[in-house]
């Protein structure tokens, strides 16, 4: 019997859902406007997909979904928890607290109380000073008292040895029953303060994960669908069971984005190249190395920065729906766009503003399979001067982006996907070859629905100390370990990559390994 796996990605303006078959063959997909709560406008597409496949509910072993839920939350600063945040390191962490330069409304939002302790390690592993265990018990009752909804914990060079974050986990447990307790070792790596932002805003969206995944689950309760397993994009162009998920909400705070450039790789099977893809309001580029996409040392997250795995990506205001005006004689192309609304708006539905697919539509670059639109309002009511320098502008704002994102000179192939990138010509400046693959416009659902299970380890070693191979052998067995918990089958997880990075200001012959595993799904 074949079993079929559904994909779901959220995008600004749409939410696209695809059902795949074992050989990750295209069954049937289907797009639909995205919801402000976003989890009503899944189930809408979730709907849509199973009702036009035809497909058995019986042969849907899997879901992956794509979500914007825990970004959405910590941008808006809406339903996220209440976090005691510990700091385990004194007396050598004591100049900078923690959150001293978030913005105040984001701390406001998740502060429930800080306290910084004695304790932590250096980065050979041993003991700085002895673990405060009686201040963290006092800390741990008044967290109590307050009703936390978590707990972030973070000790200098805890990537080296959780020691100390494991005693606070296992002290918070007797005295918090059921608070989530988030280590920040298992968050992120090297770069206390990042780690630390990253582990706090993975606390404060676990209550947002939990109420995402229970609405999803009664979803699937009532389509029939209850014994389909539940996974999640992560940020890195895998997926995760949602019991892993839950953990760590964090890694999926901009997966939609790896979906696509993932999604890209799927359908040309092309492992490394720039991905350009466009949606509604925005043009996400990134760059898919060895089919994943290219991570970044550090990401912004709501104002805060972080350290978490996360793809290297350069959005740019310029997509479908972008509005195109003209200023003191100089042509603007977005970033302002009427978004989901382009239907309603856009000159070619008879609406009052020209946007950039007016333009592509008007140049004749593409067309658009909606009796509703109508491509001769664009050429009769949009001045052909106009239409060339809007079109020339726009490709001129996607060529200086993609050379952005480049770490090379010589041209390279770009792969265009979304929903909005039939607007683009066939030939762009650096680029040696310019592929939009059949089913373009689902490629984040695809790649959503294709990831295979990976876990990431990062840690820190001395190799007078340890060892090389046996500091490698060790990253990766916890990688694999964490790929397992991930929802992976044991049986085909595999290192993916292995990264050595040396940290010459520190004595000892230190290094930073990050060693990747990932897995097939255990349905």
């Amino acid at each position: 019997m074949t079993k079929y796996k559904v994909g779901i990605d959220v995008g600004s303006t749409h939410t696209d859902a695809v059902i795949l078959d074992e050989g990750n063959n295209l069954i049937h997909a289907e797009k639909t406007m995205t919801t402000p709560d976003v989890t009503s406008g899944i189930i809408n597409a979730l709907r849509l997909v199973l009702e036009g496949s035809g497909v058995s509910r019986d042969d849907i072993a899997a879901v992956m979904f794509g979500t914007t839920h825990i970004i959405n939350a910590i941008v808006q600063r809406r339903n996220l928890g209440k976090v005691g945040v510990v700091r385990i390191g004194l007396p050598a962490t004591e100049a900078i607290e923690p959150m001293l330069d978030w913005p105040i409304d984001l701390r406001d939002s998740v502060n429930a109380g800080i306290t910084m302790i004695r304790g932590g390690h250096d980065y050979t592993g041993e003991p700085i000073t002895q673990f405060d265990e009686d201040s963290l018990r006092k800390a741990l009752e008044a967290f109590r008292n307050r009703g936390v909804d978590a707990v972030a914990v973070t000790s200098v060079w805890s990537v080296v040895n959780p020691e100390h974050e494991v005693k606070v986990r296992e002290l918070a447990s007797e005295l918090l029953p059921g608070v989530p307790i988030v280590l920040s070792h298992e968050i992120s790596s090297i770069g206390l303060l990042e780690r630390e932002n990253a582990t706090i805003l993975n606390a404060a969206s676990i209550k947002v994960m939990v109420n995402a995944i229970n609405a999803l689950r009664e979803a699937l309760r009532d389509m029939g669908l209850e014994h389909a397993k539940m996974f999640f994009a992560q940020n890195d162009g895998t997926t995760a069971s949602a019991d892993y998920i839950v953990r760590f909400p964090i890694f999926t705070v901009i997966a939609p984005i790896s979906n696509s450039i993932r999604g890209a790789y799927v359908l040309t099977k092309i492992p490394n190249a720039i991905v350009a893809d466009t949606g509604g309001a925005t043009t996400n580029i990134g760059a898919l190395i060895n089919g994943y996409p290219r991570e970044a040392l550090e990401i912004e997250i709501g104002g805060v920065r972080t350290n978490i795995r996360a793809p290297d990506v350069i959005a740019i205001g310029l997509a479908g729906g972008s509005i195109v005006e003209v200023k003191d004689g100089d042509v603007k192309v977005g970033p302002v766009s009427v978004g989901y609304r382009l239907i309603y708006e856009g000159i070619s539905w008879g609406g009052g503003t020209v946007t950039a697919t007016d333009i592509a539509l008007a140049k004749g670059i593409m067309s658009i399979d909606d009796p509703m639109c109508n491509p001769e309002l664009a050429r009769s009511k949009i001045p052909s001067w106009l239409v060339e320098r809007a079109y020339a502008k726009m490709i001129e704002i996607l060529e200086d982006s993609i050379d952005r994102i480049k770490l090379k000179p010589e041209p390279e192939t770009v792969i265009l996907v979304g929903g909005g990138s039939a607007m683009w010509p066939k030939t762009l400046r650096g680029a040696r070859e310019v592929i939009r693959p059949e089913h373009a416009q689902y490629a984040n659902a695809i790649g959503a629905a294709t990831a295979l299970v990976g876990a990431v380890v990062e840690k820190a070693y001395s190799y007078e100390q340890i060892t090389r191979e046996r500091a490698i052998q060790d990253a990766s067995e916890e990688a694999k370990k964490r790929a397992v918990e991930a929802g992976a089958d044991p049986s085909t997880v595999e290192v993916a990559e292995v990264e050595e990075i040396a940290m010459p200001y520190l004595p000892g012959n230190a290094v930073k390994v990050r060693v990747k595993a990932v897995g097939k799904l255990k349905l």
